[in-house]
This record gives C-alpha cells, structure tokens and sequence, in this order.
C-alpha cells in the first residue's frame, strides 16, 4: 500500500505548486516506499504544514536528461536547478497532481512531530488519520 510522506518546501516553491506554475518537486534522494500523497510543510518563516498533492510518478535520471523533460513545469531556473543537482549523477523529480491548499495551514504539533524533516518523513497512520481530520476542519 503506498505511504504518505511529508516534504520541507520553502515558500517560494510552495506558493508555486499550489498556483500551478511547479508540478515537479526536485530531490537528491527518492523515497524507497511506493508514495501516493505528499503533505507540504511550508518552511521559515510559515513553518506549518499548508496543503498536500498526488503523485503521479517519480521520475530518475541524469540531472541534465530530467532537466529536458521536466523543465516546463520545473517552477525553478536552469541555473537554481544546476546548483542543486550540481554533484549529483541522478536526479529525482515528483510528478505532482491535484494540489490542495488548507485553508488553515496545520502546526506539527498537531500531528505529534516536534520538528520538521530534514528532507522528507514517512506519516504513521494516525498521522494521516489527524491530517485528514484537519482537511475537513475537524478538530480532533
């Protein structure tokens, strides 16, 4: 069954998955679970988790072949790209879908973490249950 995963974004990448401008999220590094859904978590200064998308696919290959089928919708500079993938012989990118912007971004504490991935975080199911509630504005 696919896992939920929860990605550190800074704001002006967030702003731009959620406005439709960046449907690939870049990583170094690919989550090893088969994922559907990531949660966002909106960096300093917001520091709350502000909405969620589908994946559709991971996509892999060397950073310059990725950069060719995903630079349309990359939401970042060839330049941005280059420095972030700059020692790296695979790259990863996260086909996203369907974004879904809270209306009342969600605290961490709320969901029982204490301080936000480094990267990324695999949900437990009473996570994903509590995050659930707060989508539909149900307090639990």
């Amino acid at each position: 069954m696919p896992s939920s995963v929860l990605f550190s974004i800074k704001p002006e990448f967030v702003e731009k998955i959620f406005s439709g401008k960046k449907k690939y999220e870049f990583r170094r590094t690919f989550c090893r679970r088969p994922i559907s859904k990531i949660y966002i978590y909106a960096t300093s200064p917001v520091c709350k988790i502000v909405g969620h998308v589908t994946v559709v696919e991971i996509l892999s290959d060397e950073p310059s072949q990725l950069w060719k089928a995903t630079a349309q919708f990359a939401g970042l500079s060839k330049k941005q790209y280059d420095n972030y993938f700059s020692q790296c012989k695979i790259a990863y990118a996260y086909h996203l879908f369907n974004p879904l912007l809270y209306t009342e971004p969600i605290a961490l504490s709320n969901i029982q973490l204490a301080y936000p991935p480094q990267s990324f975080y695999y949900l437990n199911e009473e996570q994903q249950t509590l995050l659930f509630l707060y989508e539909q504005n149900i307090k639990p």
